[in-house]
C-alpha cells in the first residue's frame, strides 16, 4: 500500500447578503461568504488536501476562477470532480480532518450534517470525515468578523 498525506487551506471574506455555505451545508446568517463560487472553506480546504496528497496541484488549477463555468457553482459539485479525479488514479480516501475557525454563527449544530454531506459525496463512512469548528478568540480577521478560515488534512492510500 502507498499512502499520501495532503494539507489544504482556504480562506473567504464575510459579506452581507450572501449564503453561508459550510461543508455542503446552509447556515442561517445575515451574511455569508463571498468568492468566484459558494466560497465554501470547508468544502475547498478539503479539496486542496485531496489535491496535494495525490499530487494533482490545488483546487485553482482545476477550477480556475477565470472559467466562467465555475461562476456561482457549488462547492459539493467542484469535491464531486476532486473525488473522480482521485477515483481515476486508483486512490481512496482514509480520512479527512478539517478545522473552521469561525466568530459566528456558531456551528455545532450542523456538523453531523456537514459531516453526513461531504461522506456521501465522498462515498465514504461518515466516521472516516471530521469537521471541527472553533474561534479566535477575537483575534485576526476570523475573530474581527470579516472571514472565515478552514484548514484540512487528508490520508489516501492507493490500496496496492
Amino acid at each position: 500500500m502507498s499512502f499520501r498525506v495532503g494539507f489544504g487551506y482556504d480562506v473567504h471574506r464575510l459579506e452581507k447578503g450572501r449564503k453561508l455555505i459550510l461543508g455542503g451545508v446552509e447556515i442561517p446568517s445575515p451574511v455569508g461568504l463571498l468568492g468566484y463560487s459558494d466560497a465554501d472553506v470547508i468544502i475547498h480546504a478539503i479539496c486542496d488536501s485531496l489535491l496535494g496528497a495525490a499530487g494533482l496541484r490545488d483546487i485553482g488549477f482545476h477550477f480556475p476562477d477565470t472559467d466562467p463555468r465555475y461562476k456561482d457553482s457549488d462547492s459539493k459539485v467542484l469535491l464531486a470532480g476532486v473525488f473522480q479525479l482521485l477515483q481515476k488514479r486508483g486512490w481512496t480516501i482514509v480520512n479527512i480532518d478539517c478545522t473552521l475557525t469561525l466568530e459566528s454563527p456558531k456551528v455545532a449544530p450542523y456538523i453531523d450534517t456537514m459531516r453526513q454531506t461531504l461522506a456521501e459525496i465522498l462515498h465514504a463512512d461518515i466516521g472516516q470525515i471530521s469537521v471541527k469548528a472553533t474561534t479566535t478568540e477575537g483575534l485576526g480577521l476570523t475573530g474581527r468578523q470579516e472571514g472565515a478560515t478552514a484548514y484540512a488534512v487528508a490520508l489516501i492510500n492507493s490500496g496496492s
